[in-house]
């Protein structure tokens, strides 16, 4: 692993282990930023949608706070089977750092096989406020770099080419939130593109006959309610393999808080063709709780 890997993770644990840890400083409680501008949290454990990163921090501390955020989520297919569990720290509205541990169950297709990833990320905002810019066009921008490692890469991975067990992603996301921006309710909209050679996320390895690829992915949300967003995403995807293919994958998504610190996310999901079965369908639950 490349020095500057190890450094990412180091950070990402440090951080997290310090924000969970008891005993912390009173100037360092959070809580006081909108609901919803801390997104809830995806597969991969930054704050955005389900399936795509936003340019929002994780939590819910403002410029002046640290905040943070624990989510667990559930997806089940006709085939497969998805569980992940993470954590994220957002220091002062402007940088992210976050752990997610996934868990991918196969067995319908190769017995007694799951496959497992852990994801590190730092995300850094760049400029711009998606909430309170609201007289300027610009979104909210924030850079991430995600480093990826695969838990058993020895196994179905390598079998099928990939290249290596880790790999590093990077993406641009920006966001911007209109306030009463259709018919006077608040609208969400997200662009990210994503430079990736992971091989369905990640958990297939990284490389073989194709290298890296900027793709697209977006988000769109509407407020139904203070407590409520409906939304739906778009995860454009080509992995470096040139057997098993895969496709983009999406969602359309009803998120609830029954308080601000509690998020509820339910999904129709669509992961696209997924290790030579037909386009993978089904549910998806996700809980994250913020503060």
């Amino acid at each position: 692993m490349r020095g500057w890997q190890k450094r990412i993770k180091v950070a990402a644990a440090l951080a997290l282990g310090g924000v969970l840890s008891a005993g912390m400083a009173p100037a360092a409680r959070a809580g006081d930023r909108l609901a919803w501008t801390g997104g809830v949290s995806n597969v991969e454990g930054v704050a955005g949608g389900g399936l795509v990163p936003w340019a929002l921090i994780a939590g819910l501390g403002t410029e002046d706070q640290i905040g943070a955020s624990a989510f667990v989520t559930g997806a089940d297919t006709q085939k497969f089977k998805l569980k992940a569990a993470g954590v994220a720290v957002g220091l002062y509205d402007r940088v992210e750092l976050s752990y997610a541990r996934q868990r991918f169950d196969i067995g319908a297709v190769v017995p007694g096989v799951t496959l497992g990833e852990d994801v590190a990320g730092v995300k850094l905002k760049l400029f711009g406020d998606a909430v309170f810019d609201q007289d300027r066009w610009w979104p909210q921008l924030a850079a991430c770099v995600l480093y990826k490692d695969t838990k058993d890469f020895d196994g179905v991975p390598a079998a099928l080419g990939a290249a290596t067990g880790s790999g590093t992603e990077l993406y641009l996301a920006a966001t911007k939130v209109w306030l009463g921006g259709l018919a006077g309710r608040n609208v969400l909209l997200d662009l990210t593109v994503r430079r990736s050679a992971a091989n369905q996320y990640g958990l297939l390895g990284f490389g073989g006959n194709r290298g890296a690829q900027w793709r697209p992915e977006a988000s769109a949300a509407i407020w139904l309610g203070d407590r409520l967003l409906l939304g739906a995403e778009y995860r454009g995807k080509r992995g470096a393999l040139e057997s098993p293919t895969e496709g983009s994958a999406s969602d359309a998504f009803l998120a609830w808080e029954p308080c601000r610190h509690l998020a509820v996310v339910l999904a129709y999901l669509d992961l696209g063709s997924v290790a030579f079965q037909s386009p993978q369908r089904g549910t998806y639950l996700s809980v994250t709780v913020s503060r």
